[in-house]
């Protein structure tokens, strides 16, 4: 993947420090000097990496974005197939499919599995990427941790499988799932219980540039008491961003939390949303 990608996050990354100290009036040439760059160069990378410009930017990097996804963007998972929402959803564009591990086989906490996995710089930082010959099982970002946490963490989900180091094996597939190159389906192999499965399917019917609340979550997989169990499985979910878990918030519209950090979140949403608009 380009290498530009990392460095494009850390100046993100940091913009959201700037909008969150210096309010949503802030100029361009202000978030400019409290990054360090030119306004000329700073607004080249924004708009390289969010396709639209700072100013527009701003209003998807405010604290109160989530709650005005929420108003304006709120999906009924029950409804956002029927009325097309899933279908326009870039993940559907990129001919997902998914096939989910046996329960048994689960329980043995991946022994016998061979798993691989690389480092990749994508446009939300350092990811760790992992995968059967089935599809992609794991995607773990770093920018907020370090990468020997973030490998603790995603090798933790399976300690009994046997690791592989193999990116080029992965490549095509991580091309694909940050739009670099898109090419053929993306498959993803969903190793969990069978509760949380059924969590990771519904997550994906969340349109890009589209939120839910954990409750709606609970409402359509048929447990509507069980809104905190949901809040768990979807903390941990193990492929980031290609089962959306970001697209879920809290019913008072906030964040939530995020497994990998919430920057990365906040990141994440409103680079969808610019994107949605441009």
């Amino acid at each position: 993947m380009p290498d530009d990608q990392g460095y494009h996050y850390n100046v993100m990354r940091r913009a959201i420090d700037a909008v969150d100290v210096l309010g949503p009036q802030a100029t361009l040439e202000d978030l400019a000097r409290e990054i360090g760059m030119s306004p000329a160069h700073f607004q080249r990378l924004f708009s390289k990496w969010a396709g639209v410009s700072p100013k527009r930017y701003q209003q998807y990097l405010t604290l109160g974005h989530a709650k005005s996804l929420l108003q304006q963007r709120f999906t009924t998972l029950e409804t956002a197939h029927e009325t097309g929402l899933s279908g326009g959803g870039r993940l559907h564009d990129l001919f997902l499919r998914w096939e989910a591990m046996s329960p048994g086989d689960y329980a043995r906490a991946g022994a016998g599995m061979v798993i691989y996995w690389g480092w990749f710089e994508s446009p939300f930082g350092p990811a760790l990427v992992m995968g059967t010959d089935k599809g992609i099982c794991g995607i773990g970002f770093a920018a907020e941790t370090t990468a020997d946490e973030t490998m603790e963490d995603l090798v933790g989900r399976w300690p009994k499988a046997e690791y592989v180091e193999n990116p080029m094996r992965l490549r095509p597939w991580v091309l694909n799932a940050f739009g670099v190159k898109q090419d053929g389906p993306l498959p993803l192999y969903l190793i969990g219980a069978p509760f949380q499965i059924k969590v990771w399917e519904a997550l994906m019917q969340i349109p890009s540039g589209h939120v839910t609340t954990y409750s709606e979550i609970a409402e359509a997989i048929q447990h509507p008491k069980a809104v905190r169990a949901v809040g768990t499985a979807v903390g941990r979910n193990p492929i980031s961003y290609l089962i959306p878990c970001h697209r879920a918030l809290r019913k008072s519209g906030g964040l939530g939390g995020y497994h990998w950090g919430l920057p990365v979140k906040r990141a994440i949403l409103a680079w969808e949303a610019a994107r949605e608009d441009a």
